[in-house]
């Protein structure tokens, strides 16, 4: 059986488009499920429906693959969950033409590995865009990641208790700072030497 699944982000969009696309394939309407729900919410009742009812053998039928995902590594993940079910998964209208629901059609496997491949030059490009981001607020002298919430009182107080000899696990008992927090803020410790060469305080110098 194909079952079909139409999804809009919002719902001023309309579902019509992609439910005649689906009829006109020959799904009733009554095995249409939709949803109007942004693909990066995991609360789509619809597809939740769908994926519930689809047994061995169905097939879910989509418009175009993002509908089922809000990434092509979500979607793929999707499709590989189904399959490991027995249950299927075509496109309609993408460049890339899908359908998993037939193992022995070269083609169609070929599709999927492609879409595994746009996964992860999608999921590369992002961790470049973020990393180039960061480097770049770095250098203009912006704080990159959350904004501290440490109380600056407590902080220079774990500055002066870490002076005094206190252990981290001590410091963190009397401030209340996390040992997480303790780390991120305080200054590193100057380098011990691991040598009695000159210069160090464990050479003890010449013999008198």
């Amino acid at each position: 059986m194909e079952l079909g699944y139409a999804r809009v982000s919002t719902a001023k969009q309309d579902l019509d488009r992609q439910i005649e696309a689906l009829r006109e394939v020959g799904i009733a309407s009554e095995r249409i499920y939709v949803d109007k729900k942004s693909g990066s919410t995991v609360n789509r009742p619809g597809l939740r429906s769908a994926l519930d009812y689809a047994r061995d053998g169905d097939v879910i039928v989509v418009h175009t693959l993002d509908r089922l995902g809000r990434t092509v590594r979500d979607t793929l993940n999707l499709i590989h969950e189904l399959s490991e079910r027995g249950v299927g998964v075509r496109n309609l209208a993408d460049p890339i033409k899908v359908d998993s629901s037939n193992p022995e059609d070269p083609m169609a496997q070929l599709a999927v590995v492609l879409l595994a491949l746009f996964g992860q030059m999608e999921r590369t490009y992002t961790l470049e865009r973020a990393a180039h981001a960061r480097a770049v607020a770095t250098a203009k002298g912006r704080r990159v990641g959350r904004p501290s919430v440490v109380d600056p009182d407590k902080l220079a107080y774990a500055e002066h208790l870490r002076a005094t000899g206190h252990t981290i696990v001590e410091i963190v008992a009397k401030t209340g700072i996390t040992r997480t927090s303790l780390y991120r803020h305080l200054s590193p410790r100057p380098p011990e030497s691991v040598t009695a060469g000159p210069g160090n305080s464990a050479d003890p110098g010449p013999e008198i």
